[in-house]
């Protein structure tokens, strides 16, 4: 048996875009940058970006164009796949993206660019106070990935 599967979280890279199949399902197409940090072999530290495509189907794709909006948290569950189509030049485009299974919202920044409008209901519930979330607090020093046994 095969797997493929795919695990993101990352941020909008632009506001979703929805369709309409034929059928009249609902497709949402949108962009994730996803970055990764790690120091060279003279101890420099490097950053990398990456750019996902994702597509998502029914009422997932109707929420995700509804709440979602550019710099907005995301993270996605699916699976990878690479369509071919002929251009208009004649040429063979690929396009290779995460068909989404999941998607949940990351948490809402403090700026409204990545937040759904206020209603008055959410309004009262931000005035009662806040409790205090668990946390994990990672060590101060640096991890060589020599000491790691595997």
């Amino acid at each position: 048996m095969y797997i493929n599967k795919a695990f993101i979280f990352g941020n909008l890279t632009r506001d979703p875009e929805n369709k309409a199949l034929p059928s009249g399902i609902q497709v949402a197409n949108f962009s994730v940058a996803t970055n990764r940090v790690w120091k060279d072999k003279n101890g420099a530290k490097q950053e990398s970006v990456d750019f996902h495509n994702v597509v998502v189907f029914g009422r997932q794709a109707e929420i995700v164009t509804q709440y979602l909006r550019k710099g907005s948290s995301v993270f996605v569950e699916g699976r990878i796949q690479t369509r071919s189509w002929d251009g208009q030049d004649g040429t063979k485009k690929y396009r290779t993206e995460i068909v989404a299974e999941k998607i949940q919202f990351g948490p809402k920044g403090g700026s409204s660019s990545g937040s759904a409008p206020a209603s008055s209901a959410s309004q009262s519930q931000s005035d009662a106070p806040k409790e205090a979330l668990d946390t994990i607090e990672y060590p101060e020093e640096e991890i060589n990935p020599d000491d790691i046994p595997f």
